[in-house]
């Protein structure tokens, strides 16, 4: 199975977190527009990772015939959910000027827990289900 564009989409949904984290640290409330046009956009990235992930590459491994691939991928299929529900929490939450000047720390501490577990969650992708996957 090809996953290429699996890990092309990790790389730009990386580089639009570290774009954020950038408009973060020169200033929230002085960035406060930029910062919810990039939450914004990165949430477009990860919908669109998260869809195709769900309507392809989950069913793919449901379909194959290595039950380990398969488990592995219905097993990260029911971890994102809660990932998944906690970012677009968060999406929704600060996808305004006014939300986040009015509560900037908030805003990061927020940010910082969120970006966390979606950065690990993509590393391990990258390096224990994306690997199992291409051995197939």
């Amino acid at each position: 199975m090809n996953i290429d564009k699996f890990k092309h989409q990790h790389v730009d949904i990386l580089a639009s977190v570290g774009a954020l984290r950038a408009l973060v640290k020169d200033g929230i409330a002085e960035n406060a527009d930029r910062i919810c046009k990039q939450i914004i956009s990165m949430s477009a990235l990860i919908k669109l990772h998260l869809a195709v992930e769900n309507s392809v590459l989950y069913p793919a491994l449901q379909s194959t015939n290595n039950a380990a691939v398969a488990h592995m991928g219905k097993q990260f299929q029911n971890e994102m959910e809660s990932i998944s529900a906690a970012y677009l929490n968060f999406a929704r939450r600060w996808n305004s000027a006014a939300s986040l000047s009015r509560d900037p720390e908030t805003f990061r501490s927020d940010a910082n827990t969120v970006l966390k577990v979606l950065h690990a969650r993509m590393q391990q992708e990258n390096t224990v289900f994306y690997p199992a996957i291409e051995a197939l």
